[in-house]
């Protein structure tokens, strides 16, 4: 075996390695992304095509979708939801994150990701929480990913940006709209934002 075959095969071992460690994981996906983002005008443009590629291909697989939707619908109403319902309602929660993505993604330039170390959730054992911040803007932006276990691979389920949980966030925001109208209502009124988002580009 040659030495670039050796280096090249080396690197992505320990890359896999490293991507089975929680903050390992973070460190992949933060920077992989972060990379792209810088290498492509369109994204920085606020291309939603190009957006929602870059978050097919790099962040959902490492997400817990499910999970997270479920958090913020409440589990009494995702357990009664049916299957169509789960499924439109994340259909349209995907299509609110990447329009977040595309708004936060074309702000970046120079950019540079700081990892802290990882803790375990105070109140969730199985939870571990790891710690990064953006620099390069005029103030730091600390941004904590919440990871648990599933199978044998680490899954992020819920982000923390300046002190907001995202989940807490969307569930305040959507359990007394399902409470007061029902499920169909909360997946018809994510459909209105986004297509009035997608309306004013």
């Amino acid at each position: 075996m040659s030495l670039v075959a050796f280096g090249l095969a080396h690197g992505v071992a320990v890359a896999q390695t490293a991507a089975q460690t929680p903050d390992g994981l973070v460190k992949q996906v933060s920077t992989e992304v972060l990379d792209s983002i810088k290498a492509d005008k369109a994204i920085q443009g606020g291309d939603t095509k190009r957006i929602l590629a870059l978050v097919d291909a790099k962040i959902l697989p490492h997400v817990d979708f499910d999970a997270m939707t479920e958090f913020a619908a409440g589990k009494a109403a995702w357990s009664q939801a049916t299957p169509d319902q789960r499924a439109r309602l994340q259909d349209e929660f995907k299509v609110m994150l990447v329009r977040q993505y595309a708004a936060a993604f074309a702000q970046v330039r120079d950019q540079s990701i700081e990892f802290g170390r990882v803790v375990k959730s105070p109140d969730n054992p199985g939870e571990v929480i790891v710690r990064t911040k953006i620099v390069g803007q005029r103030d730091p932006v600390p941004i904590n990913y919440y990871l648990r276990r599933t199978g044998d691979a680490w899954k992020i389920h819920d982000l923390d940006v300046l002190g907001i949980r995202l989940g807490l966030s969307y569930q305040q925001q959507w359990v007394p709209i399902i409470k007061a109208k029902g499920m169909d209502a909360l997946i018809a009124e994510l459909a209105q934002r986004n297509k009035s988002a997608g309306a004013k580009g």
